[in-house]
């Protein structure tokens, strides 16, 4: 059903929340109240799905007193109550409460929606041990042989392999140890079309359990590149041998979106959108999500139908980071390290299998050789081969500046590698008269000429010296064809080939900051500040760099942010677009970023015969444009469709 949806433009999100509602113990009507105010608050906030904590109508620590029927028929009553309240709402609503069923009792999730009773989950592993109890009281939902359970005067669907379908997603439901046991319900729910598990738990505190928590809900939603949203029990509960803190989490592939905070007094509605057209598109590409299917022994599930309602006006609450490649956080560091190690471990392999004598790389001034070097610095000293066999060429033409001449020799110089400088001017001027080529005119042959000579140079050099060419192109270009054919496209192994453009930058700018030489820190960070350019036209009357290439291609924020969001999660271009007008707002205007959007779509299906033939290169993270590797595309495939999406923006 999820797919009448797209044409309303919700970009595949759905906005979920998890409840924490204050509790009194056994009095249903009470906590009907508290449920039905946190429902009224989520539907005006345009929640789609709502869950509770488990056993919430009632409380979870009444302990004897569910074998009262009493309790158990108010807490029908408080479901009632619940239903009446929420009659004209759209949002579904998922509660937790006893339920008795054939002489037993069920710890069980219920499904409503516009008064109705859509299903009933029961829990399948009862936790039995140290301070749980669950089995004094309730029966396991698994292997029970009836389908179907009567409730508040209906009879509505029963089991723990139910599954809800409504307009956007199809969702499953597990209760607290369920997601404990060794293989959970969920993973069974996901592989039979659950995109979102909802958990009703009664989680409670302890010293080190909530971290464990945690990263037992991220590993089960990217173990079933799933959304996962978890609602257990807070303040209000019985508190005489454990406290519970109230947990609301929600995380997206192992992702956490949002969180509640612990231990407060007061009721919490944590809210967040799950991307289920991500996780469909992840699911697509990991194939061996769908093999598992092969492996299920469970029965197969049962597909309720939610009520179908009008979409409401996406309200994004979520934010993306305006660098997605870029290392955040805590472990900053070790990320930086991680990538350099990448890249060194396959250049040393690279040396090492070749029996190259040397490592011969063309040096700019600029950021991609900049790195490239350092690469090869950082390899040469692991291998515990002299700095001298990296041989850096500068290679001087029509349009370098001083500025970037100076850093590049600057910079081989102070990290101590054998410095060769030889200057194409006279061999592209020989070139453009062979050719017959006016050298006033700086079209694209002019251009070109000048990085295949560079390119020559550098394999001759390698030839004379028993090395190998490395190149220095990074991913941005690639994506963009940012590279003369059989030019500077073209080396024996590049180690940038899968570090776009901002992480290089930062890369440079890290490195710099590390354990540096003062003479190499000042160069590279000059080399970092300056103005990224091919440097193949010549310089201003001031002798200042003339071609900027962000001010001809755009800028390379903007193409990393629309690379990641195509190659990575699939998006189609107008959904890119919503999200880099919200990402980057203030920074550009909603018409720079759709020219550029247009941009980045030309040029990367026209420049895929560039990429088709790329040499061999690390896989740094979780993009790559290797043809051997991540992305395979026919050199002459139509970028029309993406475009028109794009120009009916």
């Amino acid at each position: 059903m999820w797919l009448l949806n797209l044409g309303f433009m919700n970009y595949g999100y759905v906005k979920v929340a998890a409840a924490v509602p204050r509790v009194r113990i056994a009095d249903s009507k009470f906590n009907a109240g508290q449920i039905e105010k946190e429902i009224i608050i989520a539907d005006g906030k345009g929640v789609q799905i709502i869950v509770f904590p488990e056993l919430c109508l009632t409380g979870y620590t009444c302990g004897d007193l569910f074998s009262q029927q009493y309790l158990l028929e108010e807490a029908e009553m408080g479901l009632i109550q619940v239903l009446n309240t929420t009659r004209q709402l759209d949002i579904i609503s998922i509660l937790g409460m006893p339920i008795p069923l054939d002489g037993g009792l069920l710890n069980a999730a219920v499904v409503i929606q516009k008064g109705k009773v859509l299903g009933v989950v029961p829990k399948t592993y009862l936790p039995n041990y140290k301070e749980f109890y669950e089995m004094r009281w309730f029966t396991s939902g698994a292997g029970l042989k009836v389908s179907t359970v009567r409730l508040c005067g209906q009879v509505v669907p029963m089991g723990c392999n139910l599954l809800f379908d409504t307009s956007d997603t199809t969702f499953g439901i597990e209760l607290c140890e369920d997601v404990w046991a060794t293989v959970p319900p969920s993973s069974s729910l996901v592989l039979q079309g659950a995109e979102i598990i909802f958990n009703l738990s009664a989680d409670n505190e302890g010293i080190g359990k909530h971290a464990y928590l945690r990263s037992l809900l991220s590993q089960q939603s990217a173990r079933c590149l799933a959304g996962y949203v978890f609602s257990s029990c807070g303040f209000g509960e019985s508190t005489t041998d454990v406290v519970f803190g109230g947990n609301g989490l929600i995380y997206e592939n192992g992702t956490l979106l949002a969180a509640s905070k612990r231990f407060l007094l007061e009721e919490q509605v944590v809210i967040s959108e799950i991307d289920v057209e991500y996780l469909r598109a992840e699911r697509r590409v990991n194939t061996t999500f769908a093999a598992c299917k092969k492996n299920l022994l469970t029965e197969e599930a049962v597909h309720v139908s939610t009520e179908f309602v009008n979409p409401k006006e996406l309200n994004l609450s979520r934010t993306y980071d305006a660098h997605p490649f870029v290392p955040q956080g805590p472990t900053l560091d070790e990320r930086c390290e991680e990538i350099f190690s990448i890249q060194t471990s396959g250049l040393a392999q690279r040396l090492v299998h070749a029996h190259a004598q040397s490592a011969v790389v063309g040096i700019s001034g600029g950021l991609d050789s900049t790195l490239a070097l350092l690469v090869c610095v950082k390899t040469f000293d692991k291998l515990g081969l002299s700095r001298k066999g990296i041989i850096g060429v500068t290679m001087p033409g029509f349009g370098t500046t001083d500025r970037t001449h100076d850093n590049a020799v600057n910079l081989m110089q102070s990290l101590g590698v054998t410095v060769r400088e030889v200057s194409i001017k006279d061999a592209c001027i020989q070139h453009f008269k062979d050719i017959d080529h006016d050298i006033l005119v700086h079209d694209v042959v002019y251009e070109n000429s000048q990085a295949r000579e560079r390119t020559q140079i550098l394999m001759d050099i390698a030839n004379q010296t028993g090395g190998i060419v490395i190149g220095t192109g990074d991913l941005s270009e690639l994506a963009l064809g940012w590279a003369t054919y059989n030019g500077d496209h073209m080396s024996m192994y590049g180690v940038n080939a899968s570090v776009p453009k901002t992480l290089v930058k930062y890369l440079v700018k890290w490195v710099a900051g590390q354990d540096m030489d003062v003479a190499s820190r000042m160069t590279l960070l000059d080399i970092v500040d300056t103005p990224i350019s091919p440097e193949l036209i010549p310089a201003d009357e001031q002798g200042k760099i003339s071609q900027i290439t962000e001010d001809l291609v755009g800028p390379y924020e903007l193409h990393d942010f629309f690379l990641y969001y195509f190659l990575r999660c699939g998006f189609r271009p107008a959904k890119i677009y919503y999200l880099a007008v919200r990402t980057f707002k203030g920074m550009y205007t909603e018409e720079t970023i759709k020219k550029w959007l247009q941009t980045f779509f030309r040029r990367f299906f026209n420049q895929q015969f560039k990429r088709s033939c790329l040499p061999d290169g690390p896989k740094v993270g979780s993009v790559s444009l290797s043809p051997r590797g991540d992305w395979r595309m026919p050199s002459d495939a139509s970028s029309e469709a993406w475009l028109r999406d794009i120009e009916d923006l």
